[in-house]
Formats: C-alpha cells, structure tokens, sequence
C-alpha cells in the first residue's frame, strides 16, 4: 500500500513538472515586474529627498549670505565712522591717535569678517548633514523596497 501511494505520487510529480515550469516562469516575470516598480519607487523617493537636500541647502546658504551682508556692513559703518575719527585726528596733528584708531578699525573689521566665516561654515556643517541624513534615509527606504 505504502509502495502504491510512492509510486502514484512520484508519477503525479513527474506529470505536473511541466505546468510547474509554467508557473514558476509566471512567478519569476512578476517577480521582475515588482523590482522594476520598487526600483522605480526608490528612485522618485531619492529625488525627492534630494531635491529637499537643495532646498535646505539653498535656504542655509541665502541665511548665511544675508548675515553676511549684514556683518560686512556693520564693519564698514564701524571702520568709516573711525577712520572719520583718525582723518579728524591727524588733522589736529595727533597721529598716534590716528594710527591706534586705524589699527582699531582693522580689527573690528577683521573680527567681524571671521564671525562670518564661522556662521557660514557653522550653516554649511548643517547643510551637509542633513544632506548626509536624507541620503541614508533614501538608501534605507531603498533597501526596505528590495
């Protein structure tokens, strides 16, 4: 009995080998469909984070160039209003003073120039980290889709 029930199955088995070819080709040209779609998703997701990247990127750099701005004219108005000062100076004939209040404006300037440079690098630190996040959420979600 046990032989019989063997032998009918293997029988069974050897006759459905053909429509299971079929069925595993089916399976195997969906399968390629899925990736196709997921890879396709993947790709819109990792624009649109990187496009997003841009955005903030744009954002930082335009708040770094008003602050700037803003910096280098509050050191030109500090530097004008001492060179006045030292122009006034020599002109009554107190060069000393004139020079120190020289030397004073070139370094206010100088300072403030340096405190730019530090926000916008600070600003850019930023940028690129969030650059680097929206990456590795791009990937993972990526991966995740696989």
């Amino acid at each position: 009995m046990k032989r019989a029930i063997v032998v009918g199955l293997g029988l069974l088995a050897l006759g459905a080998a053909p429509a299971m070819a079929d069925h595993h080709e089916y399976l195997d040209k969906l399968g390629d469909r899925i990736n196709d779609r997921l890879d396709a998703r993947g790709d819109r997701i990792n624009d649109r984070l990187d496009a997003k990247g841009e955005r903030i990127d744009e954002r930082l750099d335009a708040r770094g160039d008003r602050i700037n701005d803003r910096l280098d004219a509050r050191g030109d108005r500090i530097n004008d209003r001492l060179d006045d000062l030292a122009e006034k100076a020599r002109e009554e004939g107190r060069t000393k003073l004139a020079d120190r209040l020289d030397r004073k404006g070139d370094r206010i300037e100088s300072r403030l120039d340096r405190k730019g440079d530090r926000i916008e690098a600070r600003l850019d630190r930023r940028g690129d980290r969030i650059d680097r996040r929206l990456d590795r959420v791009g990937h993972r979600r990526h991966l995740h889709d696989r």
